[in-house]
């Protein structure tokens, strides 16, 4: 299997693997601490050195700290984030930062965490930008955290945060087969600005894994009736699943896997080096999958065709 080229994540100072594992499936009684920790540690040993984790994402910090555990922390990047954790959830305020941060380095069993990002504001950036990122910045002048950014998809929110100063922004479900929107501004500024992106959801939270697509319609709706933010474009977004299925229909007449296609996509991305994909495995096998599919081409001839029937390629 060839090897993992490794990217300058911007200013970060970080020079990650291009492909990183996100932690949002190590959340909970899905699966045991003994998976959980085969997964984060096996993805090291097959090369990838960055993981990523939020106080979201349920036993994830816990399972990952207890995988880092033995002198496995020395082998990789950590990244967690602010502003989910569900005791203090989207609240921006010093109090509730500053518990976050305590909790989630406790819980990860680290003194040190490369980045932090502050996750998943819906309506509004300024607030976060305020004391939240006080405090990041504070942690990060101490020498406690390493660089700072925000995870959240709206590309105004990517600007203003650029602009505050965050080394990362990490976004989803926005630069995949079914939406390249990530390009269009948030990309050429981070480049621009030389802040690290983070490609994450390459597989479209499902859509584009492999398996036949299933359309779900639960819990998507904000107060005012519209898809939130972090499900358009997702299985739970009702617009996004008939091009999904299509794509995926497309693959199965030819023999092929729209994973392939999907991880393909995202690896070449026009990140100009200054960038890495997550992809969120469960278990070793998923996470055996898409490393093949990352770091396998697709035939030219394929994206000639795919083109000529979505108007989409590398």
């Amino acid at each position: 299997m060839p090897e993992l080229e490794v990217r300058r994540l911007g200013r970060s100072g970080m020079k990650p693997k291009a492909l990183g594992l996100g932690g949002g499936h190590l959340a909970g009684p899905e699966q045991s601490d003994e998976t959980a920790i085969a997964l984060v540690r096996g993805a090291i040993e097959r090369g990838i050195n960055f993981v990523d984790t939020a106080p979201d994402y349920g036993l994830s910090e816990q399972r990952i700290g207890k995988a880092l555990s033995d002198g496995w922390r020395d082998r990789t990047y950590l990244q967690t984030k602010v502003g989910s954790h569900p005791k203090y959830m989207r609240d921006w305020s010093r109090k509730a930062t500053t518990w976050s941060l305590e909790n989630s380095f406790r819980e990860l069993q680290t003194d040190y965490v490369d980045s932090v990002l502050i996750h998943g504001p819906r309506h509004d950036i300024e607030e976060p930008l305020g004391h939240c990122f006080d405090v990041m910045l504070e942690w990060k002048q101490q020498g406690r955290i390493g660089a700072v950014g925000v995870g959240v998809r709206q590309p105004q929110f990517h600007r203003r945060a650029i602009e505050k100063g965050a080394d990362i922004v990490l976004s989803f479900l926005n630069y995949t087969l079914l939406d390249q929107t990530l390009a269009e501004e948030t990309i050429p500024l981070a480049i621009e600005q030389d802040a690290g992106v983070i490609i994450g959801s390459p597989l479209g939270n499902g859509l584009l894994a492999g398996p036949e697509p299933i359309q779900r319609e639960v819990g998507i709706h904000d107060e005012d009736g519209k898809v939130i933010p972090a499900a358009v474009g997702s299985y739970l977004d009702p617009a996004v699943f008939p091009r999904a299925h299509a794509m995926w229909q497309w693959c199965e007449d030819r023999g092929l896997n729209i994973r392939d296609l999907a991880m393909q996509f995202a690896m070449l991305a026009p990140l100009e080096g200054k960038g890495i994909v997550l992809t969120g495995s469960a278990n070793l096998d998923e996470l055996e999958e898409v490393l093949t599919a990352a770091t396998t081409p697709v035939p030219e001839e394929v994206w000639q065709d795919f083109e000529a029937e979505f108007g989409v390629r590398v």
